[in-house]
């Protein structure tokens, strides 16, 4: 039986030929949106009672009857009915499948499932207030209309709210899972990469070494603190490629700084055109990027990535705590990135250039973007200024 009524046209008798039969579901009587009621059962009184307080509705005598009939509703007019009445006696196997149906189908999820209890016993009562998905359970021939819609209201506003919830946490797990997964490639890729290539280079290194202890006395590396991802600080390693004590000249060059410099407050940068400090070798070793090559070790050690933001000097980082420029820290610190790639060697680049190309890959960074990053490296590795 699959029924849906006709509104009552100035009768006011209450006689079946109210209803008419559909050969298809998904017809509508009148175009706009009534209360809608959906009743599995063959109480003929129930649905006396349903007619008197709804606008519409559909009757199926079994739920295999009223599964079929509401996919073709959901289908065909993308909308659902107001309320889903099952007759108590339907028994458990009929409600737990009802409610599989409804749990799977997005629109029908905040749909309210009643229990009818006309012709309910104890025992059937007492069972069907112990299934968490049966929303309320009703006597019809015992409500007001405004009692029941105002029930119906509650209910559904409350399962909507419910349904969202469990969607957005299903979201973050998504987005959780896949950053998990992207960082496990990453990380393992860093690994992998770095190994070979530290083993492939050992010979170069060696020979970097003896050329910078040949022209300058000092370590063959330059050790410095460095801020990474969450302002984590480490130990930031490359060759040396200026004289020594060069940090303590960087306010002596402080009028030769490519950034703006004078202003009080907001992001510091410091870069000199042809700096003084820079060695013979340490000017080859910058235009050619070989400087670079220890922070592969960096990388194994997990410090940094093959792609990601710069790593920051400490009085760089300090000036970019605020809510602005933060944002740009949760990315892995790494050996090249986005402005890199952009930007390198341009001598007009500002520092809200820079933050900003930080900050774009910050928001955008995965495992597929960094091979991207990483194929269009070796062009940008040879540069006309020392960065």
């Amino acid at each position: 039986m699959e029924l849906a009524f006709l509104p009552n046209q100035g009768l006011t008798e209450k006689r079946y030929k109210h209803f008419t039969v559909k050969a298809n579901a998904t017809e509508d009587i009148n175009s706009t949106k009534k209360n809608e009621f959906f009743y599995v059962g063959r109480n003929t009184g129930v649905i006396d009672c349903l007619v008197e307080l709804f606008e519409s509705g559909y009757a199926a005598e079994n739920v295999d009857k009223a599964i079929s009939i509401l996919k073709r509703i959901v289908e065909k007019r993308s909308s659902c009915p107001d309320v889903i009445l099952v007759d108590s006696n339907a028994g458990l196997v009929a409600f737990n499948r009802l409610q599989a149906f409804l749990a799977n189908n997005k629109t029908l999820a905040s749909v309210p499932l009643l229990a009818e209890s006309t012709d309910g016993n104890e025992g059937e009562l007492a069972h069907l207030k112990t299934l968490s998905y049966v929303d309320e359970i009703v006597c019809m021939n015992h409500v007001t209309n405004n009692r029941i819609m105002s029930k119906i209201a509650y209910i559904k506003k409350i399962k909507d709210s419910q349904n969202k919830k469990q969607l957005q946490q299903n979201v973050g797990y998504a987005v959780v899972n896949a950053r998990t997964k992207g960082f496990v490639a990453k990380r393992a890729f860093d690994i992998l990469v770095s190994s070979i290539v530290l083993l492939l280079l050992s010979p170069v290194f060696l020979l970097i070494a003896i050329a910078i202890r040949l022209e300058s006395k000092g370590p063959v590396f330059y050790i410095a603190k460095r801020a990474g991802r969450g302002y984590r600080v480490f130990n930031f390693l490359k060759f040396r490629t200026m004289e020594v004590g060069a940090d303590q000249k960087v306010e002596q060059l402080s009028h030769l700084n490519q950034y703006n410099a004078s202003k009080e407050e907001g992001p510091v940068f410091f870069k000199v055109s042809n700096d003084p400090r820079i060695t013979k070798i340490g000017s080859f070793l910058r235009n050619s990027s070989l400087d670079e090559l220890p922070q592969l070790i960096n990388v194994l050690l997990g410090d940094m990535s093959l792609v990601g933001n710069r790593p920051l000097p400490l009085y760089e980082a300090e000036t970019l705590t605020t809510d602005r420029w933060a944002e740009r820290f949760m990315a892995p610190a790494g050996i090249t990135g986005l402005w890199q790639i952009k930007k390198r060697g341009q001598e007009d680049m500002s520092v809200e250039e820079r933050i900003g190309l930080d900050i774009v890959y910050a928001n955008r960074n995965n495992f597929m973007y960094d091979l991207w990053l990483m194929a269009n490296t070796p062009k940008a590795l040879i540069q006309k200024s020392n960065v």
